[in-house]
């Protein structure tokens, strides 16, 4: 199980990935897309919304069960990536090849950058999933 140690991780299995200053990139975890299996759709249409930590801001639909996805922050959501939208690049396999590069969900603006440390460690997360 790849948990990197650099990420924030939910125990509703998103994690995050500090930029520099409040931006930020939201992604599901590899545990989440083994446990999903493969992706055939993701669902964002909260682009340009504020939401609050906890708050649904897209579903990710498997071929088995559909699942929301939860901020981890709160925060602007500035894009959806657009190599997993229908629209463009409609590959949501790329969540499943590769959930902690290039299959990033979101970027974002956070709200409140502390909010961040309220998170889960990976050695915490790893216990959740254990």
């Amino acid at each position: 199980m790849n948990i990197p140690d650099h990420l924030r991780y939910t125990e509703d299995h998103e994690w995050i990935r500090l930029e520099e200053g409040n931006i930020a990139y939201v992604g599901i975890t590899d545990y989440a897309q083994q446990e999903l299996d493969e992706l055939v759709y993701i669902e964002v249409e909260s682009v340009g919304e504020t939401l609050s930590v906890g708050e649904i801001f897209g579903t990710v639909e498997a071929v088995k069960t559909t699942s929301d996805l939860f901020m981890p922050v709160s925060g602007e959501i500035l894009a959806f990536n657009s190599q997993l939208d229908d629209s463009d690049g409609d590959d949501p396999t790329l969540v499943n090849r590769d959930p902690y590069g290039e299959g990033w969900i979101v970027k974002i603006a956070l709200s409140d950058p502390a909010e961040v440390d309220k998170l889960l460690t990976a050695a915490q997360y790893e216990a959740v999933i254990a």
